[in-house]
């Protein structure tokens, strides 16, 4: 009976030793398990920063994008009104020129009958 007891014994400090060993193991798989949920919450805050900052950068990219179309627009509206008032001036420097040309002809022709009368007066 005694034998009986021992062995009794022994498997009750192996039952206890195989209870210890599942503790353990279990208390390590929960340790791992929370150092995971660390690094998921950790993640999750990091992840809702970054989608807080893309909306924030969207938005800025949206209003800068209009206002370059405007600004694009008003400038190409500049572009055309400085070639039509280039154009204009160059047209008023054309009739410019012109009219010099013909006023100098007018003043050459005046002075040439001015003399001609003169000296036809002269004559008299």
């Amino acid at each position: 009976s005694s034998d009986f007891l021992g062995a009794m014994a022994s498997q009750g400090a192996s039952l206890q030793n195989y209870n210890n060993e599942l503790v353990k193991c279990i208390e390590d798989l929960k340790e791992k398990r929370e150092e995971v949920n660390r690094q998921i919450l950790k993640d999750e805050e990091e992840k809702q920063k970054i989608q807080n900052d893309l909306r924030i950068l969207t938005e800025r990219l949206s209003r800068i994008n209009d206002s370059l179309a405007r600004k694009v627009a008003s400038r190409n509206e500049y572009d055309k009104t400085i070639m039509e008032t280039e154009a204009a001036y160059m047209k008023i420097l054309e009739s410019s020129q012109t009219l010099l040309h013909v006023l100098k002809r007018e003043s050459v022709s005046l002075t040439k009958k001015k003399q001609v009368s003169q000296s036809g007066a002269g004559k008299e």
